[in-house]
């Protein structure tokens, strides 16, 4: 395959030039164009490395599409998969949360193995259009969690691990008030509802926090699983992540988190919402913020795939970072915090994972995604 007149953004720079694919890997890279009769013409579209997404539950929505509503698993991983493609996303870390709360909804034992279960069936049958590997985010506060984490522990696929604490008057939800607005989204409750589950929860937290925390920590570093935090509140939260050898702090609420994160050499990971609306849907800390401050690392779509390439080019035009910089955080420095060494930028020899996208005014638009040189969207 080769490409001309495409805008192509390599890790240093951007200019109009020629690529070459050959045998799924990324050939010759020049500037300028070319004569070859059998070249693609992008009439200046962008030509930018595939994204790689670290922590989606983008899953879930499909496995929920309504309240109450649970759609069939396999059927949910197809348009998952799609969606993620057509977003630009070529690598992508299906995040599965495991812990049995309450209300388990779509992060209930069954659906959560029964989704990994689907993940090895499509993969070995060369069925998804990116390549998906598992994260297992572990609800430390809950009573199955070590179970379940050992039963999944040896999926070919587990890449990455993250151990959270979602209890009211904790990390994210230090405002309880916060966590219950955002819980009664679907339905309101009373102040006696409200008031037993926040009760059943606290006693949860105390009883298996600290021990299931250490036990992830201690399973991790015996697999050599890269681990991440989430949600560091406070600087005691980052101090205690260091100690734990964990490379990765996902989606810290505080300024301060960020900088000794910084400080201490572990990469942030950010939501690429945050960026694209302005702030945080429960009130934390400001992505961009964190980009101006130069504490942002790495973008992850969360909950919304098309926000990852939006939020990258909304750094450039609201946070004065140059469009390399910016693409970074969505593919070289997640593919190497994630130890995949064979892809994240445009340069001769990586996989030649791809993105053509047009500018509609400021808003990105994805064209067509190519994994391993092959268009699969």
């Amino acid at each position: 395959m080769l490409i001309k007149n495409a805008r192509i953004v390599t890790r240093d720079e951007v200019f109009t030039g020629t690529l070459r694919v050959e045998d799924g890997a990324i050939g010759e890279l020049s500037r300028g164009t070319t004569a070859a009769p059998d070249a693609e013409d992008w009439e200046g579209d962008f030509l930018l490395p595939g994204l790689v997404e670290l922590h989606t539950d983008n899953l879930e929505k499909h496995l929920a599409p309504r309240p109450g509503v649970h759609w069939n698993t396999d059927a949910a991983f197809v348009i998952h998969d799609a969606q993620i493609a057509a977003a630009g996303i070529t690598t992508v870390f299906d995040a599965l949360a495991i812990g049995t709360r309450a209300a388990v909804g779509v992060r209930g034992r069954e659906v959560q193995l029964a989704s990994a279960a689907a993940l090895t069936r499509f993969s070995e049958r060369k069925l998804l259009r990116a390549e998906h590997f598992l994260h297992l985010r572990c609800e430390i506060a809950t009573e199955d969690v070590i179970d379940l984490f050992d039963t999944l522990s040896e999926h070919p696929l587990l890449r990455l691990a993250s151990v959270m604490d979602h209890t009211p008057g904790q990390r994210q939800w230090h405002d309880r008030t916060q966590w219950r607005r955002f819980q009664e989204r679907h339905g309101k409750w009373t102040d006696e509802q409200a008031a037993i589950m926040l009760t059943e929860m606290a006693t949860e937290q105390e009883r298996y926090a600290d021990a299931h925390r250490r036990a992830i920590v201690e399973r991790c570093r015996a697999r050599r699983i890269p681990l991440a935090s989430h949600d560091d509140t406070l600087v005691e939260h980052v101090e205690q992540a260091a100690r734990e050898g964990i490379v990765l702090a996902e989606f810290p609420t505080t300024r301060v988190a960020a900088a000794e994160a910084k400080k201490r050499g572990i990469a942030t990971i950010m939501g690429a919402p945050n960026v694209v609306r302005g702030g945080s849907h429960s009130g934390n800390v400001s992505a961009l913020e964190l980009a101006q401050a130069g504490l942002l690392d790495i973008l992850s779509s969360d909950y919304v795939p098309s926000s990852l390439l939006t939020a990258a080019f909304d750094l450039v035009t609201r946070a004065d970072w140059t469009l390399p910089r910016a693409l970074a955080t969505v593919s070289w420095e997640p593919a190497h915090k994630a130890g995949l060494a064979d892809r994240g930028a445009i340069a001769p020899g990586l996989r030649a994972d791809f993105v053509r996208v047009t500018m509609l005014d400021t808003l990105p638009v994805p064209r067509a995604t190519y994994r391993a040189g092959t268009r699969v969207v």
